[in-house]
């Protein structure tokens, strides 16, 4: 039997531990707030409503980085089948075991479609090296197909 500090509703013991270790995943969230994944500086306002706005973005930010790492899930070293490692897990107190997909993509360095992972930070990386150039030729018109084909070249 397990005590804990709820009391408008009894979960179960495995209930109560897997809800515990949930807590983990926050801890983690709130730890990157100010590590080099957000690189949030302390508030130094003492005014409640000088506090809120900076928190407020810090929250936002915390959500739009958890809702890129769900949507890029595939090209990251995420588990994306959770439920499967959780399947082999013997007891909620064990470790959490990684599904077989995950280890595959974690040994291979490869997604099912081949695509190389990586970690949320270095595909960052990768993704502020690509740009959206405007290209303005002087003297020369350019061709009539060149924005609607990357490959077109002008004819010098």
């Amino acid at each position: 039997m397990l005590r804990t500090s709820v009391t408008q509703q009894l979960l179960p013991a495995d209930e109560t531990v897997r809800n515990y270790k949930r807590l983990a995943v926050v801890e983690r969230a709130f730890r990157s707030l100010e590590s080099v994944d957000l690189k949030v500086r302390p508030i130094h306002h003492h005014l409640a409503n000088r506090v809120r706005a900076p928190v407020l973005l810090c929250m936002l930010a915390a959500y739009v980085e958890w809702h890129m790492k769900q949507s890029l899930a595939p090209l990251l070293f995420t588990d994306e089948e959770p439920e499967a490692g959780e399947a082999l897990r013997f007891s909620v107190v064990a470790p959490a075991l990684r599904s077989p997909a995950a280890l595959e993509k974690r040994q291979s360095h490869r997604t099912c479609d081949g695509l190389p992972v990586r970690s949320f930070h270095s595909l960052l990386q990768d993704l502020a090296t690509l740009a959206l150039n405007q290209v303005t030729a002087v003297g020369r018109p350019l061709p009539d197909d060149f924005y609607s084909n990357p490959a077109a070249t002008p004819r010098l």
